[in-house]
C-alpha cells in the first residue's frame, strides 16, 4: 500500500490521519489473537474439510475477517452516520430479539438464538452497539434541546430492552446493559444520590436473582463450593498445567473436557496452550484499548461523542473483565463471551460493530463537522 501523505485529501486518506491508529493497532492484534485460538480451541482437527470441526473453525476464521472489514467500514463514518446507522440497527434487532421469544431456539432453556440455513443469530449482540449509541443521543440531546424528555427517553429504551433479554432469559446481558446505562448517566453528571439508589437498586436485582432464579443460583452455589471436576475447576487446572510458556499449540487438554472451551473458556485454551505470558498480554491489549479511548475523551467537548464512546468502551471492558475474570473463578461462571476472541459470529460482528463505532467516534475531528 502506498504511504499516505497528510496532504492526501481522498476519503481514505482523511480517514487515516483522523482514526485513531493506536486503538486500530490494538484491536488488529486482538483478531490476530483470536485467528491463532481459533485454531488451538478446536480440537483434534482433521484436515479433511468435511469433518465439522474443520468447518466451524473455517466459519469463525470467514467471521473475523468480515467482522475486521465491518469495523474498518463502520470507523470511516461521520457523527450523523454513526446515528443514523445505530437507529436503524436498533429497530431491526430490536423487533429480531423480540422475535426469539416466539420463534427463538432454545439452548439451555433460553431463547437466544434464531435458526438460519448453516448457522444461528444471536440478535442481543448486534442490539447492543446501536442500544449504546441511541441512549447517548438521547441524553446528549436533552442538553442541546430544551424542554426535549432526552433522559426518559433514554430509560425508556433501557427498560424496553432489558424487558425482552430478561424474557429470553438473558441475566448476564442484562447486567452488562445496565452497567453501560449507569456509565453513561454518570458521564452526564448524574448526583452521586441518585447513583447510590441505583446501585442499591442493582445489588437488590442481585439478590432477587440469586432466591428466585434457578440458573443464577446454582452457578452462585457452584462458585461458593465447586465440586469436583467443575468447569471452573478444570478451567484452573489448565492455567497451571500452562505455566508460564504454555504446553504448545493444540497440546492442551482442557478443550476436551470443557463443552464451552471455544467461547466461554477460550482464555483457559490461551493460558493451557500459551501460558501466563501470553495471557497477560492478552489483558495488557484489552486494557490498551480501554485505557486509549478513555484518555482520547479526556479532551472530547462533544458530550453525544463522550457517552456514547463512554458506553461502547464500558461494555467492551466489563464483557471482557467477566469473562476473563470467570475463567479464573474470582466471580461465578457467566457465560460471557471474550471480545473478538470467543467462538461464535454473532459475538464477532456485534463486537466488530461495537468498535467500529468507537473508531468513528474517537476520531479527531474539526469545529465545523456535523454533530
Amino acid at each position: 500500500m502506498p504511504q499516505l501523505s497528510r496532504a492526501d485529501t481522498s476519503y481514505v486518506g482523511r480517514w487515516w490521519w483522523s482514526v485513531d491508529r493506536l486503538t486500530l493497532m490494538a484491536l488488529a492484534v486482538l483478531l490476530g489473537v483470536a485467528y491463532v485460538l481459533a485454531l488451538a480451541a478446536s480440537p483434534g482437527l482433521t484436515a479433511h474439510i468435511t469433518d465439522p470441526r474443520t468447518m466451524a473453525m473455517i466459519k469463525q476464521i470467514v467471521f473475523l475477517v468480515v467482522g475486521g472489514l465491518m469495523m474498518l467500514g463502520l470507523s470511516m463514518l461521520s457523527l450523523r452516520r454513526v446515528k443514523l446507522a445505530a437507529l436503524g440497527i436498533g429497530i431491526v434487532f430490536y423487533l429480531l430479539t423480540a422475535f426469539t421469544l416466539v420463534h427463538g431456539t432454545n439452548v439451555d432453556g433460553a431463547k437466544r438464538w434464531l435458526s438460519l440455513p448453516g448457522f444461528t443469530v444471536q440478535p442481543s449482540e448486534f442490539l447492543r452497539p446501536a442500544f449504546i449509541i441511541v441512549t447517548a443521543w438521547c441524553i446528549a440531546e436533552a442538553r442541546r434541546t430544551p424542554g426535549f424528555p432526552g433522559k426518559r427517553a433514554a430509560l425508556g429504551v433501557f427498560l424496553a430492552t432489558t424487558a425482552l433479554l430478561r424474557m429470553q432469559p438473558d441475566i448476564g446481558m442484562t447486567f452488562l446493559y445496565t452497567i453501560v446505562v449507569f456509565t453513561q448517566f454518570y458521564l452526564d453528571g448524574l448526583e452521586m444520590k441518585w447513583m447510590a439508589a441505583a446501585g442499591v437498586v442493582l445489588v437488590l436485582a442481585g439478590i432477587y436473582a440469586f432466591f428466585f432464579i434457578t440458573h443464577v443460583h446454582t452457578r452462585v452455589m457452584m462458585f461458593i463450593h465447586p465440586p469436583p471436576g467443575s468447569q471452573a475447576q478444570t478451567a484452573l487446572m489448565a492455567f497451571g498445567n500452562g505455566g508460564m510458556f504454555g504446553l504448545g499449540p493444540g497440546e492442551g487438554q482442557v478443550k476436551h473436557f470443557l463443552p464451552d472451551a471455544r467461547a466461554d473458556f477460550v482464555f483457559a485454551v490461551a493460558g493451557e496452550e500459551f501460558g501466563l505470558l501470553f495471557c497477560t498480554f492478552i489483558v495488557a491489549v484489552f486494557l490498551a484499548v480501554v485505557l486509549r479511548a478513555m484518555t482520547r475523551l479526556l479532551a472530547e467537548p462533544n458530550l453525544f461523542v463522550v457517552l456514547a464512546a463512554g458506553g461502547l468502551i464500558a461494555g467492551f471492558g466489563f464483557q471482557a473483565f467477566i469473562n476473563m475474570a470467570s475463567s479464573l473463578s474470582l466471580i461465578p461462571t457467566k457465560g460471557m463471551t471474550l471480545p473478538f476472541i470467543s467462538y461464535g459470529g454473532s459475538a464477532v460482528l456485534g463486537t466488530s460493530i461495537q468498535m467500529g463505532f468507537l473508531l468513528a467516534l474517537t476520531r479527531k475531528r474539526h469545529a465545523g463537522d456535523a454533530p
